[in-house]
């Protein structure tokens, strides 16, 4: 039997103790209501029944309206998302475990359908030529908008609201979405961001406006119960690139650490790619300049994730399909038991089909 130990070690995160070192990653699922973006009714099932892992971060979740992008995706900002969440954050505790929520904003990764006909927002006018699902069907993005310098601390104040209702919805964290090509990965890479004001141009300039997010999260929750997600692969999601991305995610991982976060997550593979070569790796670099927790993310199996613990690569990692299609990850890890096949028809329609009804092993 393969020596697994390490993925069932114990870990301190700030001031919570992880039963083990599996994270469950945050994984869009488009089942939270039509109207008003609430969670799913089953969506406190669907978590509690991946409570077996060590921290559970919740799929991406919209600050504001004007952050959507996707259809049926659950936001942090009515009275009424915050109740929904409210009943998967006692779920979730109630059988034992830590949940996170992940604050999000599509930026430029939208389509007008969702903002009442008006463009969406980014650093710099600049589309990535992708399509947008809308409940009108499969559309092709627009060009976005770009946000005026003085409409800047009114987006920073979105995420510190919606940080805010996450204290109040029981949430244990927060974590920052700054990877795959959403708002703040467009004003951390030169592809997407090339303003001439205070946000752009240089490296510094370009990560201001992801650090101010930070620093307001962090006022509400204090930085150690803050996490921040990075995918610095030199191209990702969305039409993004960069053309020094180890500078680039070196110097905000540098940052970030600065700041006291509590842990760095970093995703090194966008579904379609290929894995990077470990020449290619940044993720080495990063876990140098960021002093905290460390999660890594990126088509680890039991035996890969173990290795990178135990080569102190990581201090956790995150799996994202495997648990979305195995309620019981860490147990068929433990067992090294057959993990259930995902129905990818219904990772992102369904309701309970292929949400809920993944058999456990017992």
């Amino acid at each position: 039997m393969t020596n697994i130990s390490h993925l069932f070690t114990p870990y301190r995160l700030g001031r919570f103790e992880l039963k083990n070192r599996l994270v469950m990653a945050p994984m869009t699922r488009s089942r939270a209501s039509a109207e008003g973006n609430v969670p799913s009714p089953l969506a406190p099932d669907y978590y509690a029944q991946r409570a077996s892992a060590g921290l559970l971060i919740t799929e991406a979740t919209q600050v504001s309206p004007q952050g959507v992008g996707y259809i049926r995706t659950p936001g942090m900002h009515s009275p009424e998302q915050v109740a929904g969440w409210r009943k998967v954050t006692d779920a979730v505790h109630a059988a034992g475990s830590l949940i996170f929520a992940q604050l999000w904003h599509v930026g430029r990764v939208s389509h007008p359908d969702f903002h009442d006909g008006r463009l969406p927002v980014a650093p710099s006018a600049i589309g990535y030529g992708g399509f947008a699902f809308t409940f009108q069907g499969r559309k092709p993005t627009v060009t976005p908008r770009a946000l005026e310098t003085e409409e800047l601390p009114g987006v920073v104040e979105q995420f510190r609201s919606a940080a805010q209702n996450a204290l109040e919805a029981g949430f244990d964290g927060v974590e920052l979405h700054g990877s795959n090509g959403y708002l703040l990965d467009q004003f951390l890479r030169d592809s997407s961001n090339q303003r001439t004001d205070a946000y752009g141009g240089s490296i510094e300039n370009r990560a201001r406006f992801p650090l101010e997010v930070t620093r307001a999260v962090a006022s509400v929750w204090g930085a150690e119960r803050v996490g921040y997600r990075l995918s610095p692969q030199p191209y990702a999601y969305g039409g993004m690139w960069d053309s020094t991305p180890a500078d680039t995610f070196s110097y905000m991982a540098r940052e970030l650490s600065r700041l006291g976060l509590g842990y760095l997550h970093v995703t090194e593979h966008v579904s379609g790619k290929e894995v990077p070569s470990p020449e290619q790796r940044i993720t080495p670099l990063l876990r140098k300049a960021f002093h905290g927790t460390f999660i890594v993310n990126g088509s680890y199996d039991a035996q890969a994730g173990e290795a990178a613990l135990s080569r102190g690569e990581a201090d956790l990692v995150a799996y994202g399909v495997p648990f979305l299609a195995n309620p019981d990850l860490p147990e068929r890890f433990r067992q090294q038991a057959v993990l259930n096949p995902p129905d990818t028809s219904t990772f992102f329609t369904g309701e309970e089909k292929g949400y809920t009804d993944y058999p456990a092993l017992h």
